[in-house]
C-alpha cells in the first residue's frame, strides 16, 4: 500500500470512529478531487472548483451566486451586499449597500471598514494585512478594480478603472474573513489557517493538511435558507478517481467528485446515484501567440482543433462530458455563428500541418504543460495521452510537463511571456464560463494578458477589444449579449485556443444522501446536502 493510500485509510477509519462516538451528529464524508485542502483564510487556492469547499462555505462574497437551482441557470443574488448600483454621476463608481446584522464566526461585526481592510489584505501590497498567497488567487479575477472607500459603516464605493457594466460578476470571486480573528491570532495568516473566521454557513472545526478539513454547521448563519442540512461534512483530499470511487463503494465515504468513468456502471449497480448537470466550464489548450510559437499559424492552430477525436474522448469518460465547438456551448447567448467548425477531421489537420512545413514524417514537436489531476480538470492524464496520440497522428508531436495543479495555475497566471514558461507553448488548464468576464473577456482581451489577467498566450485582436469595450459600456443585457456572441464569433475563426470538451461535473452519491442541488456552475452549495 502506498504511503498516501495508507494515510487516506488512517483518516477514513478515524472519521468513521468519529462518526460512531457522535451519532447524533449527521457527518457527510466528502472525498474531494485534490490533494490538499485548499486555502482556508479567504481566498482558497485550486481553483474555481475550490470555492465550494473552503470559500463559500466558510465565507461570503459581496455579490452571490445562485446555487441552490439546478433546473436552470443561476443569477447574481444579494450576498453580503443587499443592493450595488452604478453612481448617477459617475458610471466608474459603484455603490454597495451592506447587509446588517452580520457577525463573523468571532462574533465581530460585519461592516464597511472589514470590506475595505479585505480590500486592502488582497489589492495592497503596502497594506500590514496584505497576503501575498490570498492576492495571487484573487488579484486577476478582479482587474477592473482601481479604488474604493467606507462612505459609512453599512456603505461603500468601488472604483473601475474603466466604465464596466460586468464588474458585478468578479465580486463573485471576492471573499471577506474576519479583522478581529486576523488581531486575535497575532496578524499571522499561517495561525489564522488553523482557526478562520468568516460570515459563511460553516465555521471550520478541524484542519490536518492533506488529509481532512472539518467543516461544522453554523447555527447563527444570517441566511436562513442556507442553513446547512448535514451538521458536519469532512472533505477528505483523494486526487486519484479510482480511489475516491473504490472508498465510496466501500462505505467509507458518501459524496465524491469526478468518479472514475470505468466504474460507472458498478456504481450504479452497488446502489450509487450519479448526478451531473449542464455545467460553464470548457477544458482547452490555451496556446501562446508570442513570436517563437508554432502557434502564431492560424493554419496549425486549426490543424490542432481538427486533429482531436472529441467524441473518443467522451467515450473516455463514459459520457461524462460534451463536445466543444468553442469556449462556451452552442446553446450559449454568447455562441453566434462561427464560420469555423470545431470538429474531428484528421485529413483537412493534416493538410493544413502540411501546409505550414511539417508532416508526420517530419513532426512539429512542442511542449505542453499539464496539470496531473485536480477539480475541474476532468482525468487530466488519460485526456491528454488520448490527445497526444490524435496529435501525433498528424504530425504534431508533443512532450508534456506534468504538475501539480496549483503549479500549472501559477505558470497560467504569470503568462506564455515569464520566464517561468520557457519552452512550453500551451497551457491545458479547465475553467468555468459562466458569464461574459469570465467565458471571453479575461482571455481575449489584449489588455487581459498577465499580470492584469489570464490572457496567458498573449491573444489580440482590435476588433475583439473593440467590442469587448462596447459591450463593458452598455447597461443592456440584451446588447451584451450580442456583441459577446461577435467575440466568441471572432475567436473561434480565429481558433484562438483548442477546445476539448464541456465538463458535466460528475458526483456520485452513496444512497443515504438524500438532497444535493447540483448547479448549473462550478460553484456548488454544500448547505444543500444531507442524509436520511
Amino acid at each position: 500500500m502506498t504511503r498516501r493510500l495508507l494515510r487516506i485509510a488512517t483518516v477514513l477509519a478515524g472519521v468513521a470512529l468519529a462518526g460512531v462516538a457522535a451519532k447524533a451528529e449527521s457527518v457527510v464524508r466528502y472525498g474531494i478531487s485534490m490533494a490538499d485542502i485548499p486555502l482556508t483564510t479567504g481566498q482558497p487556492d485550486r481553483g474555481a472548483g475550490a470555492y465550494q469547499f473552503t470559500g463559500h462555505t466558510i465565507y461570503d462574497p459581496l455579490v452571490a451566486w445562485e446555487m441552490n437551482v439546478g433546473d436552470r441557470p443561476g443569477k447574481l443574488v444579494p450576498g453580503l451586499a443587499t443592493e450595488w448600483k452604478v453612481d448617477p454621476a459617475d458610471p466608474k463608481v459603484w455603490i454597495f449597500t451592506l447587509r446588517k446584522g452580520v457577525k463573523f464566526h468571532d462574533g465581530s461585526d460585519f461592516t464597511a471598514d472589514a470590506v475595505v481592510w479585505n480590500l486592502d489584505k488582497v489589492l495592497n501590497d503596502k497594506a500590514p494585512q496584505f497576503d501575498q498567497r490570498q492576492a495571487a488567487q484573487v488579484r486577476t479575477r478582479l482587474p477592473s478594480v482601481a479604488s474604493w472607500k467606507k462612505i459609512d459603516d453599512y456603505t461603500m464605493s468601488i472604483t473601475t478603472k474603466d466604465v464596466d457594466s460586468f464588474f458585478p460578476y468578479q465580486l463573485l470571486w471576492f471573499l471577506v474573513s474576519s479583522p478581529a480573528q486576523y488581531e486575535k491570532v497575532g496578524k499571522d495568516w499561517d495561525k489564522f489557517a488553523s482557526a478562520p473566521s468568516g460570515t459563511g454557513p460553516f465555521k471550520l472545526d478541524k484542519l490536518v493538511p492533506r488529509e481532512r478539513a472539518d467543516l461544522v454547521k453554523n447555527e447563527a448563519y444570517w441566511d436562513k435558507n442556507r442553513i446547512p442540512k448535514a451538521d458536519r461534512i469532512v472533505l477528505i483530499p483523494m486526487p486519484e478517481a479510482l480511489t475516491r470511487t473504490n472508498a465510496l463503494l466501500a462505505g467509507q465515504v458518501d459524496v465524491i467528485e469526478t468518479p472514475a468513468p470505468d466504474a460507472v456502471p458498478q456504481l450504479k449497480a452497488a446502489g450509487m446515484k450519479i448526478v451531473t448537470n449542464v455545467t460553464p466550464h470548457v477544458w482547452n489548450y490555451d496556446l501562446s501567440k508570442l513570436p517563437d510559437s508554432p502557434w502564431t499559424d492560424v493554419r496549425l492552430r486549426k490543424a490542432l482543433n481538427l486533429a482531436i477525436d472529441r467524441e473518443g474522448i467522451v467515450a473516455l469518460m463514459n459520457g461524462l462530458a460534451m463536445p466543444a465547438k468553442g469556449q462556451v456551448d452552442a446553446t450559449s447567448p454568447w455562441f453566434g455563428k462561427p464560420t469555423f467548425d470545431v470538429k474531428y477531421d484528421p485529413e483537412a489537420a493534416k493538410k493544413l500541418v502540411k501546409e505550414a512545413g511539417y508532416s508526420v514524417e517530419k513532426p512539429l514537436k512542442t511542449t505542453f504543460i499539464i496539470a496531473q489531476g485536480g477539480t475541474g480538470q476532468m482525468l487530466s492524464l488519460p485526456m491528454n495521452e488520448y490527445i497526444q496520440q490524435n496529435l501525433k497522428d498528424v504530425g504534431i508531436d508533443v512532450e508534456f510537463k506534468v504538475v501539480e495543479l496549483e503549479t500549472l495555475y501559477t505558470h497560467w497566471r504569470k503568462g506564455a511571456k515569464d520566464p517561468i514558461n520557457k519552452g512550453i507553448s500551451s497551457n491545458n488548464i479547465a475553467y468555468v464560463t459562466s458569464d461574459p468576464l469570465y467565458a471571453l473577456i479575461r482571455f481575449f482581451d489584449s489588455r487581459q494578458v498577465a499580470p492584469v489577467g489570464v490572457n496567458w498566450g498573449s491573444y489580440a485582436n482590435p476588433k475583439v477589444d473593440a467590442l469587448i469595450d462596447e459591450a463593458k459600456k452598455t447597461f443592456d443585457p440584451k446588447k451584451q449579449d450580442e456583441l459577446m456572441a461577435q467575440v466568441h464569433e471572432l475567436v473561434v475563426d480565429d481558433a484562438a485556443l483548442v477546445w476539448v470538451v464541456h465538463d458535466t461535473n460528475p458526483h456520485a452519491l452513496n444512497p443515504k444522501v438524500k438532497s444535493f442541488i447540483q448547479a448549473q456552475h462550478w460553484f456548488q452549495d454544500l448547505t444543500t446536502i444531507g442524509l436520511q
